[in-house]
């Protein structure tokens, strides 16, 4: 756990998924990647799900929330899905004032529902008395998703939108003092990545836009990503921010450096200078 301003800052991981190697890092070839993940035989790496959380006074927010452990089990073998239980570390989902998720593809918002005890079965909601935050423009986008994205967003997540209490946020916002969240398009339309300010730095949460630490270097984007072109202008936008300001930098789906900050060298290269534990 870290201190920031009026913030105590620490990382969860959810859990694990496993997706395939040469999709997480689309043009960079297998050659290259496999250096840094090595791939089982199917072909996928193993990544992690870490959510934020930022406890403010009388306050508890969470960013992102995993898979959860309600999916389908055809969903849960082909993506390897290992989901933490709450209870295996003592995490109450209960002290959740608010969850800011990022975007609504499964390994980040799924964990909205978590299975039911007794016969019947079924999902209840996992943070019953937290607020939800999600962009305007994404919640639009997973109602009417394109045909790529479409497996990704699940009837389940976005049943338990409807039942939670749902907050909608339009582009850049302050949704509480000190936490900003800004809209990002190129990875899936409506995106939201956080910035928590204090003290003259910030710590950012830029979910998919920078999803392993690996991703740092500007061409390395994901074949997941529905606009390549825009992901890149974004992407340069928020590492330039990111170094200007000395940021954190929360890489989500990193299983062994989930945050750091980034430097460039004297040749201009951006890299990961220094993990830091949160």
């Amino acid at each position: 756990m870290m201190t920031l301003g009026p913030f105590k800052l620490s990382l969860r991981n959810q859990g694990f998924l496993r997706l395939d190697g040469g999709a997480m890092f689309g043009t960079v070839p297998r050659v290259m990647w496999e250096k840094w993940m090595r791939p089982d035989a199917e072909n996928r790496i193993r990544l992690a799900t870490w959510s934020l959380l930022i406890e403010a006074p009388g306050r508890l927010f969470m960013v992102d929330v995993g898979s959860g452990d309600s999916l389908p089990e055809k969903l849960r073998r082909n993506y390897g899905l290992e989901p933490l239980p709450d209870e295996a570390d003592g995490f109450d989902p209960s002290r959740v004032t608010d969850v800011i998720i990022s975007h609504l593809h499964f390994d980040h918002a799924s964990g909205l529902v978590r299975r039911a005890s007794g016969p019947a079965g079924g999902a209840d909601l996992r943070f019953p008395q937290a607020r939800v935050f999600i962009q305007a423009a994404h919640l639009e986008n997973a109602r009417r998703p394109n045909p790529r994205e479409r497996a990704s967003f699940l009837p389940e997540t976005l049943a338990a939108l409807e039942r939670s209490d749902l907050v909608l946020t339009e582009g850049s916002e302050e949704v509480f003092p000190g936490i900003w969240v800004h809209r990002s398009d190129g990875h899936t339309r409506g995106l939201q990545w956080v910035e928590v300010r204090g003290e003259g730095t910030a710590v950012a949460f830029p979910s998919d836009m920078l999803p392993l630490s690996h991703h740092h270097a500007l061409p390395y984007t994901m074949g997941y990503d529905i606009n390549a072109e825009k992901l890149l202008a974004e992407k340069e936008d928020f590492l330039a921010r990111a170094l200007a300001g000395g940021w954190i930098v929360v890489f989500e789906h990193d299983p062994d450096v989930p945050a750091a900050r980034l430097h460039k060298d004297a040749k201009g290269r951006v890299s990961v200078s220094s993990p830091v534990r949160l």
